[in-house]
């Protein structure tokens, strides 16, 4: 506890909570769509509850609750699942050279509190990849407004479903919110090009049964992502080769 109070103390901790307001407010709005979306569904509010707590992951949750819904197959609804949160795997690779030194538990409570908007904030300030004592107080600051900012409108949703009519014209109101969230984390060209890769297959694989053609946009937009990041990253190698050899010669 006396860490923890520590790090709540922390300069960094408040720069993390300031940062993570603005996209907050889109976070909230994508929180109170899916809990509604998720009951509306035909999902138990106890069952709503639950997997809003445990799993923690809006996109994730958004593209299953249509699976459900169908009653697609137990093995598409996972695969769709384990293929959103795909990265996820990036993240923890690029957040391994900032917290591989803390303690396991700590590093599995990182896991579980990360998200995209975080990631992206993260990144932003601190963009050398080198531990700092700064840095894990503002992954906390920014994790626990991001985390009560889904979690409370999502409860709402949840508790409030059957409250709530079709004609408020919510769902509309969660595309805008995921819209403005995807917007904020369009940062370079690979997300760019991912996210326009998964559009165009989306709606290429619209006729696919069970809604499929959200586990092809993902896989699309995944591939698209990291085949850029390799290219991207070859290339950067190839410069250092040449600036280096054109070094030796002189």
């Amino acid at each position: 506890m006396s860490r923890l109070a520590a790090q709540l103390r922390q300069p960094a901790f408040r720069d993390g909570v300031v940062d993570l307001i603005g996209p907050a407010v889109g976070v909230g709005a994508w929180g109170l769509v899916t809990g509604v979306a998720m009951v509306k569904s035909g999902m138990s509010v106890w069952l709503a509850l639950l997997m809003s707590l445990v799993v923690y992951a809006g996109s994730a949750q958004l593209s299953v609750i249509p699976l459900l819904a169908v009653g697609a197959p137990l093995w598409v609804v996972w695969l769709t699942a384990t293929c959103v949160n795909l990265r996820f795997v990036i993240f923890s690779t690029l957040w391994r050279g900032y917290f591989q030194a803390q303690p396991l538990v700590q590093r599995l409570a990182i896991g579980y509190f990360s998200g995209d908007v975080i990631f992206v904030a993260f990144m932003k300030r601190f963009p050398r990849v080198e531990p700092a004592p700064e840095q894990l107080p503002y992954f906390w600051g920014a994790a626990s407004l991001n985390w009560l900012a889904w979690q409370i409108p999502s409860v709402a949703g949840i508790l409030l479903a059957n409250a709530i009519p079709l004609s408020w014209g919510l769902g509309f109101a969660g595309v805008l919110a995921i819209l403005g969230v995807l917007l904020s984390l369009l940062v370079d060209r690979a997300t760019g090009v991912a996210t326009a890769v998964a559009a165009a297959a989306a709606v290429a694989a619209w006729a696919l049964p069970l809604k499929l053609n959200i586990l092809v946009a993902v896989v699309a937009a995944v591939a698209a992502g990291l085949a850029m990041e390799s290219g991207e990253r070859h290339a950067r190698q190839n410069a250092l080769r040449r600036r280096a050899a054109g070094e030796q010669k002189r």
